[in-house]
């Protein structure tokens, strides 16, 4: 349970061998590759290593192709999933299948390649069904498109806006010419569409005239015939077309069985980008390639053993203490606190340097998300939901993988203090008891009350507030001695554990003992800074009571607040009881069990819906603020090794 040890390596190989030893480095899935910085420092080496090239580009591009075509799948053949199905277990050699990816390369291509040939029909598609609207208001007009007019006369088509009427259209047209003829096709709410009939000569004005009342000339170029026979043409087309869809659709779906084996090469093709891109921070020359990296401390024999059948040298090393900061961070954790990663992760990952939390932090958070919820219902729930997906679904996605393990611990935390509460869904238990019997005097047994024994659970959470600051103090002070700064722990932690633990004494017993010492260690402190500043003896004096002031100040009030902080317990404790209580009793008011059920069913889950994410959050609040600014020292880089990426199987190492 804590930030795993790295060791550092520095190897040269032999060209030749290069793509051999990055296959076995991805089997062993434990070093973290990087461009070897210490080699191209030197001036001389930099000028004869380059970059080396692994195909990263192409093999990205295939990984595309991959993707692109399980979307095709998806959306043309998705299959049914089993709810809470977990993914499955590919052998290693399977996984390393070359000719399988091929295979599938090859599939997801023709997949790809029927999606286009589905794109351009609905492209088409949707091109005929517009140039149908547009025919559509000269459906009636039994006249070939194309027609221009006679010898002597000219025909055009025109519309305008439906609220147009059509002797203010008449009458434009006419103060152009009276020999003019507007021939009404077809109306609607948007428009209105005329035949246009003048002399050659007098068109071009008539048209001029009926733009005054918004009126558009309206052409079909190209188009040959009537607009009937045109739109019986397009609707033939249309027919063609889902005829083309329908069999390019059978086609991808009698590909469904291989949807398995596209996602497993969508993972082959992921790793092999992966393996392309550790591959480029390599550097080299003709006959050599170069890289650092970082492997946990525990897997140095493991990798060695494997260099040693390459022509290679190489060297382990501690990191130096101007590395740390780049130093891969990697947390080791048991089952009970492995879950905590979710909260970390979120937070940020500690420095290489700084403090694994999540045992410090474990069952803080635990008690803590359980005393906010209190009840043995939603414990329950919380238990076997987590039990069962856990078992079922096995998660193995980023933030999933913790998510639920750590529901489960928290749900037994929150069954103890629902059972030390008397709390089962709230009173669900007693206002059934007198729905079925109004005399009823049954309860469940409980410590104290939420509702009866606010006061109490407030100086409890308090308590228990106190209780992690004074931990997180302890782990501050510890850091401090480790590093040599003994003093700074003794007058900073050290002091102001005194002056709280003197606080509690003087509250309990009534005896300042406790508040005499710290305060001459307060005292002591502040002299000790104004001295380690330097100065004459008016500086000290100052100086000593500047710190004196500021710590006084910074510290009564932080820690106040800080403590307060954890007032949140009981509230939450206490608004999650009142809300179970309230559905409780309205759906008491019926006085009918079925009625009462329901009403308390649905308040309650809208109660745990609530809770669940509510006490998730303010528990994250305690920790990352009231906890971790005690001694946290974040700023890590989590430790990713070359490795096979899977986002559909699960590998089983042979």
């Amino acid at each position: 349970m804590a930030i795993v040890k790295m060791k550092k390596l520095r190897l040269i190989a032999v060209r030749q061998q290069r793509d051999q030893l990055m296959d076995q480095l991805l089997r062993l899935g434990c070093l973290e590759i990087r461009e070897p910085e210490g080699m191209l420092a030197d001036e001389a080496a930099a000028r004869m290593l380059r970059p080396e090239r692994a195909g990263l580009t192409e093999a990205r591009n295939r990984a595309a192709e991959m993707e692109a075509a399980l979307r095709v799948m998806a959306k043309y053949a998705p299959e049914k999933h089993k709810l809470l199905s977990p993914r499955p277990e590919v052998a290693e050699a399977e996984f390393l299948d070359g000719q399988a990816l091929e295979r599938d390369l090859q599939l997801a291509r023709q997949l790809n390649d029927w999606d286009g040939q589905l794109r351009r029909l609905a492209a088409e598609e949707g091109r005929l069904k517009d140039e149908i609207e547009s025919l559509r208001p000269w459906e009636a007009l039994d006249l070939p498109l194309e027609t221009a007019g006679t010898k002597t006369c000219a025909l055009a088509l025109a519309n305008v806006p439906a609220q147009v009427e059509t002797e203010a259209v008449a009458d434009a047209a006419e103060e152009a010419t009276e020999q003019v003829q507007l021939v009404l096709v077809s109306q609607d709410e948007q428009q209105k569409c005329f035949v246009v009939i003048a002399l050659k000569e007098d068109m071009a004005a008539v048209l001029e005239a009926m733009r005054t009342v918004g009126c558009t000339q309206v052409s079909f170029p190209g188009v040959t015939g009537t607009a009937r026979d045109n739109m019986a043409d397009r609707k033939e087309k249309l027919a063609q077309i889902d005829v083309q869809r329908r069999q390019i659709t059978d086609r991808i779906a009698q590909e469904k069985e291989h949807t398995a084996g596209l996602r497993l090469s969508a993972d082959r093709l992921a790793t092999q980008c992966a393996q392309a891109e550790a591959a480029e921070r390599l550097q080299g020359t003709d006959s050599i390639v170069a890289l650092e990296g970082w492997c946990p401390a525990k897997d140095q024999e493991k990798l060695a053993g494997v260099l040693e059948s390459f022509d290679c040298a190489w060297e382990f090393s501690d990191p130096a203490p101007d590395e740390y900061p780049e130093v891969p961070v990697k947390l080791e954790n048991n089952v009970l606190t492995r879950p905590l990663n979710m909260v970390t992760d979120m937070y940020a990952l500690p420095a290489y340097t700084g403090v694994d939390p999540n045992p410090l932090m474990a069952p803080f958070f635990i008690l803590f998300y359980g005393m906010m919820m209190a009840d043995m219902g939603y414990g329950l729930i919380m238990m076997l939901v987590s039990l069962i997906v856990v078992k079922k679904a096995k998660p193995r996605g980023p933030t999933v993988r913790y998510m639920f393990p750590l529901l489960g611990l928290c749900g037994v935390s929150t069954f103890f203090f629902g059972a030390i509460t008397g709390g089962f869904f709230g009173d669900f238990l007693p206002q059934l008891a007198k729905i079925i019997d109004p005399n009823s005097t049954f309860a469940l047994p409980a410590l104290f009350s939420p509702l009866d024994d606010a006061l109490a659970v407030l100086i409890g959470s308090l308590a228990l507030g106190l209780v992690q600051i004074l931990t997180g103090m302890a782990v501050s002070a510890w850091k401090k001695c480790k590093d040599g700064d003994k003093l700074s722990a003794l007058f900073e932690e050290g002091t102001w554990t005194v002056i709280l633990a003197g606080l509690g004494l003087f509250a309990a017993l009534g005896t300042p003992i406790g508040l005499l010492i710290g305060g001459a260690m307060l005292l002591a402190g502040s002299v000790y800074k104004a001295v380690k500043t330097g100065g004459g003896p008016v500086k000290i004096v100052t100086g000593t009571f500047m710190s004196l002031f500021g710590s006084l100040y910074n510290n009564v009030t932080g820690y106040f607040s800080d403590i307060l902080s954890y007032s949140r317990l009981m509230a939450l404790m206490l608004a999650g009881a009142v809300i179970a209580q309230v559905f409780n009793t309205l759906g008491g008011i019926t006085g009918n069990v079925v009625a009462f059920v329901i009403i308390s069913m649905i308040g309650n889950a809208l109660n745990f819906a609530l809770n669940i994410l509510g006490c998730f959050v303010h528990d994250m609040r305690l920790q990352c603020l009231e906890f971790f600014g005690r001694f946290y020292e974040d700023g890590g880089k989590p430790f990713r090794p070359l490795d096979m990426q899977t986002k559909f199987v699960d590998i089983v190492k042979e």
